[in-house]
């Protein structure tokens, strides 16, 4: 203890130099709090995106059906993944899918159709909610069609636009009919915003003249379930199915989220850990040069070398600790305020990561190992740093720090 005393008293010989030193430590500490927590929540919005809005957990198709996306490509005995779903509480949505030309007076686009349950895609599905005009499907939604942004900008359609619609039924017949829009989407994938068009299951069928095809099979339990357990799962009651979590399904966004946070983690603590240690080693090399007949006079009477060793490590964990504590009120009351609030990005335009577009308000992720894990690295780099100028005190010798003249 009383260590502890003579170590913080030391400090503040030089009180300018110290609070210096403690207010470039507790910055670095704030800093990387702040930027930390934005990073895990950025990439943690683009994972719960990905899953929640549209793609799932895990995506259930007909093996090779990606390869051409063929319409005659479609899943058949599927209890079982009905059964899967039921038993572990997971959401479960059927598509059907098919291709197209839609037109809205002189201008035409490729479409990719996709019929759909909206009871099921609210209940279980973000993307329903994301209507930036008009109204989502309802299950009563005869001949309406809800349209991906770009494409309704495309062929100048707005709510309530007649579309006429061509298609190539899948018993070979030519498909046509009219729809009216009930609403458009936000802007969330690009190869939804540019061409999806969603249509009911009942009105899939009668314009593709099939008879309840399901292509894509997509679960989600909301977070419950890690998507490699569904996975199992499924595969386990299943065969003749591609059965592909969506990190197989979007390895862009895998990628970001696995490696992304590690490596700007790293980096940025790499940097600023880099930064404090060299302040806190600056201070202590000046300080001890400053000290040096009484080093030399402890010595002389006695001291050990690891005592001295001690002391001198011990004030600069002192002053990170102080630092640390500065810096985690100030780091975290800011993360704090963007995780309540957020950072409106929207002025630079949509963000988006693997053609997932993210909402124009960057967020904040605070966790207790985003504030712990700056204040454990400070303390082990001034604990590092410290050493060169603490070996320097011990191995003094008594007679020459004695006559030593600053």
């Amino acid at each position: 203890m009383k260590i502890i005393k003579v170590s913080w008293r030391n400090l503040w010989r030089n009180p300018i130099r110290t609070n210096v030193t403690i207010s470039a430590v507790a910055i670095c500490i704030a800093i990387l709090i702040i930027f930390q927590s934005m990073i895990v929540g950025l990439i943690e919005k683009a994972k719960f995106n990905t899953t929640n809005l549209i793609i799932g957990e895990v995506q259930i198709h007909v093996e090779d059906y990606f390869d051409d996306r063929s319409i005659y490509k479609s899943l058949q005995n599927i209890e079982e993944i009905h059964s899967v779903a039921k038993e572990n509480n997971i959401g479960l949505v059927e598509r059907s899918y098919g291709f197209g030309l839609i037109s809205s007076g002189t201008k035409s686009a490729g479409t990719q159709f996709w019929g759909i349950n909206p009871e099921s895609e609210l209940q279980h599905f973000d993307f329903a909610n994301h209507i930036d005009k008009g109204n989502f499907l309802t299950n009563t939604s005869l001949k309406k069609i809800v349209l991906g942004k770009k494409l309704a900008s495309s062929i100048a359609a707005d709510i309530g636009t007649e579309l006429v619609v061509f298609v190539q039924g899948a018993d070979g017949s030519l498909g046509n009919e009219l729809f009216y829009v009930s609403g458009i989407l936000k802007n969330m994938a690009d190869n939804i915003d540019r061409g999806a068009a969603m249509i009911l299951r009942e009105d899939f069928d009668i314009l593709f003249s099939t008879n309840n095809l399901i292509h894509e099979i997509a679960l989600n339990s909301k977070g419950r379930l890690e998507s490699e357990e569904i996975q199992k799962l499924v595969s386990a009651k299943t065969t003749g199915v591609d059965v592909e979590t969506w990190q197989q399904l979007m390895p862009t966004i895998a990628m970001m989220t696995e490696k992304m946070i590690v490596f700007m983690r790293t980096l940025f603590s790499l940097i600023f850990g880099i930064a404090a240690s060299l302040g806190v080693m600056n201070t202590m090399i000046m300080s001890t040069y400053d000290r040096m007949r009484e080093f030399g006079i402890i010595r002389a009477i006695g001291t050990t070398p690891w005592r001295i060793l001690k002391q001198v490590s011990l004030e600069a964990i002192l002053m990170t600790i102080f630092s640390s504590i500065i810096g985690v009120v100030v780091g975290l009351s800011v993360a704090l305020y963007f995780q309540k609030y957020g950072f409106d990005v929207s002025g630079s335009g949509n963000m988006s990561f693997g053609g997932v577009v993210m909402d124009p308000i960057w967020r904040a992720n605070v966790s207790v190992g985003i504030v712990f894990l700056p204040v454990v690295l400070m303390i082990l780099v001034s604990t590092v740093a410290s050493i060169y100028p603490a070996s320097i005190a011990a191995r003094i010798k008594p007679v020459e720090a004695i006559h030593y003249k600053p």
